[in-house]
């Protein structure tokens, strides 16, 4: 949709949502209207909801020099802490849609040109930039306040108690406890039972030359409750990079502040001596309890709210190709996989892999799975299998890397290195309403589901792995 249509259509909607009240849970909360209220629209009264939608800089960027990645990613947090921001007072009420985007338009001016600059003086100055300080907004489908479960905090009952106590009607109490239910997501739309989904995996058949081992890695399941909402790739030095919060496995001290040393030299919880960082943002039961993380950054005061799933089995597997053999990663490379920024960024680089136990040939990209009885929530990570064979990271964090063809063919000048997949599982109970952590302004939609790797292996350990893998063999 063009930024004009954005405009036309949601002018008139945002004079009703400016003039409705939307309680906050955790330092985010939705601002809610039914569909029905506008002309064009159907009648089925699922509400919606407006988030802010802003062109991501950082994966513009393709060329940034060394001495100037720190700064440049320090600029590139900080616009998207402006965008967090504007997102809770757009969400909370506090501001109208005009001046809100007039005014993270001067912020992010000023961060953008701050980066230009720095880059100019490193001899790379990109052009265009300035074009992307703009923002609009978008609409999404918002968590119908009925599918939300009480809170269950105690402040609940202090809210009612109030409430009586200046003689509110009951109704009016009631429309103040669905408001307070409504955290920001997930939509009942963002959900799907896995049986009515058809089967969609096709993998390549191997061919002559094939990789056609494995190399399994044992790191447990985040026993030891190492949290936290940095994200040391995308910004490093800057804590609550993320705005969400990740689950981490194998590499024991990894934040915002690791080094290649500081990973080099940490404990793992990985069996076999793998250093190796593994992470991806928490899962979350929508249940209205307050988790230990409910007034902190990461959590609920970027709109992640609710019960943290463990979860009940995490397999790491490094994979073949299935058209030639694999070469080794060099200690240090990292990459992601997804986009945590999917639902205004669009699906270009959505990875995510959701379904059940039983029913994994079936993988939902933009749905949350509903599992059938006995059956467990699985989330699977096939990260990038082609690297360019120079470089450790690239500026945008991507091009380094790349995905196969549908046939298993790595793309002109990239050749094929072991295949991570990671593979979570969670027991959620039946009929709970569940949601990945997010960026604020995400809505934390399931398209917006990502993992995060830095290699750690120690030379000879990664040596092995290739060497199984090459000679068609299991190996852990």
């Amino acid at each position: 949709m063009s930024q004009k249509g954005h405009k036309r259509r949601l002018r008139p909607k945002h004079k009703i949502l400016a003039a409705m009240s939307a309680l906050v849970l955790g330092g985010g909360g939705v601002v809610l209207v039914s569909q029905g209220a506008f002309a064009g629209q159907d009648s089925r009264n699922a509400p919606v909801t407006a988030t802010i939608d802003c062109p991501d800089v950082g994966d513009k960027l393709d060329n940034v020099p060394e001495q100037a990645r720190n700064e440049v990613d320090a600029n590139l947090a900080q616009l998207d802490t402006q965008v967090a921001d504007a997102y809770k007072q757009l969400s909370s009420g506090r501001a109208k849609d005009k001046a809100l985007l007039g005014g993270l338009k001067q912020q992010r001016d000023q961060t953008i040109t701050k980066l230009s600059d720095t880059l100019g003086k490193a001899g790379q100055k990109p052009a265009g930039l300035d074009a992307l300080s703009g923002c609009v907004m978008k609409e999404a489908a918002a968590a119908d306040p009925a599918d939300e479960p009480p809170a269950d905090n105690g402040a609940q009952g202090a809210a009612d108690q109030g409430a009586a106590k200046q003689g509110a009607p009951q109704q009016q109490q009631q429309q103040q406890q669905q408001q307070q239910q409504a955290k920001g997501g997930p939509a009942r739309s963002d959900f799907v039972a896995i049986g009515n989904v058809k089967p969609n995996v096709r993998k390549p058949a191997a061919r002559g030359g094939a990789s056609t081992g494995s190399f399994a890695v044992q790191c447990g399941r985040n026993e030891n409750g190492h949290f936290n909402p940095d994200n040391v790739i995308v910004a490093p030095g800057v804590s609550n990079g993320a705005h969400h919060m990740h689950d981490y496995v194998g590499n024991k001290t990894t934040d915002a502040f690791s080094t290649n040393n500081s990973l080099a030299q940490s404990g793992t919880t990985c069996t076999n001596g793998d250093q190796s960082a593994y992470y991806w943002p928490v899962l979350r039961l929508r249940d209205g309890k307050a988790e230990k993380d409910a007034k902190a950054p990461g959590g609920g005061q970027d709109a992640n709210v609710g019960t943290i799933l463990k979860p009940k089995q995490v397999t790491i597997d490094f994979k073949g190709s299935p058209v030639s053999k694999v070469t080794a990663m060099p200690r240090f490379m990292r990459i992601i996989t997804g986009d945590a920024k999917a639902l205004t960024n669009g699906n270009a680089n959505a990875n995510a892999s959701w379904s059940c136990t039983g029913f994994e040939n079936r993988q939902l990209k933009d749905k949350y799975p509903v599992c059938p009885k006995g059956s467990d929530v699985v989330r699977t990570f096939n990260f990038q299998s082609c690297w360019d064979g120079k470089n450790i990271d690239s500026a945008n964090h991507r091009t380094h890397v790349a995905f196969a063809d549908a046939n298993g063919n790595c793309k002109k000048g990239f050749k094929a290195i072991p295949q991570l997949v990671q593979r979570i599982v969670y027991s959620v109970p039946p009929g709970s309403r569940f949601a990945v952590d997010s960026f604020p302004e995400q809505l934390h939609k399931p398209v917006t589901d990502h993992g995060d790797f830095i290699n750690v292996m120690s030379n000879g350990l990664m040596a092995g792995a290739v060497r199984c893998i090459n000679d068609g063999r299991a190996c852990r």
